[in-house]
């Protein structure tokens, strides 16, 4: 008798829970070191559960080893992320302008070193925020006319071996009556000449 699926829910009752979340957790654990023996690759493993208790498994190397990697490997990611909570701060490009436009009017000799600064700062988050959104938009750009350009390729396949198709069949049909002319002039009855 096989086993019933279990539909994916929270369970209600809170012991269950507990039981499940130790058995599964095990089995997750047990996955991760199979995968690492397995494939000789570098796991970590992080598991909270749901009254704050830390689990974290790794595998040769040290969790925080692990973890360095991937904080420098999708350092830009992480900087990307970073621009964005900033950009938050300001509403539009538009505010930001009448913040610049605000200090410039202001005689130069009143603005201290700081508000320069800070101003400064403002600025390159700005920008920064801007070319990775331009970065963003022209990924995407790829991307569509990349898919666009498979779905060409796809329709200019289809469209050739229809092509070959009606090729293929003219050319039976050629042979057929090629064929038929034959055996008409085979059938043709041979007439001797007559001798005087």
């Amino acid at each position: 008798m096989g086993r019933k699926k279990l539909e994916i829910k929270r369970i209600e009752k809170n012991s269950s829970r507990q039981v499940t979340f130790c058995k599964r957790r095990n089995g997750l654990i047990e996955k991760a070191r199979q995968l690492s023996v397995l494939c000789e690759a570098s796991v970590g493993l992080l598991v909270v559960s749901a009254s704050d208790k830390l689990y974290s498994f790794s595998s040769g190397d040290r969790l925080e080893k692990i973890l360095d990697r991937y904080g420098k490997k999708h350092a830009d990611d992480l900087n990307a992320l970073d621009l964005q909570s900033k950009s938050l701060n300001y509403s539009s490009h538009h505010e930001l302008l009448e913040l610049v436009e605000s200090k410039l009017v202001e005689s130069i000799d009143d603005v201290s070193v700081d508000s320069l600064v800070e101003l400064e700062d403002h600025l390159e988050t700005a920008l920064s925020v801007t070319r990775a959104r331009k970065a963003e938009l022209m990924l995407k750009l790829v991307e569509s006319l990349k898919e666009k350009e498979n779905l060409l390729k796809e329709e200019n396949q289809v469209l050739a071996s229809q092509i070959e198709k009606k090729n293929l069949e003219g050319a039976e049909a050629d042979n057929i009556e090629m064929s038929s002319g034959q055996i008409s002039d085979i059938n043709l009855p041979v007439t001797l000449p007559l001798l005087n």
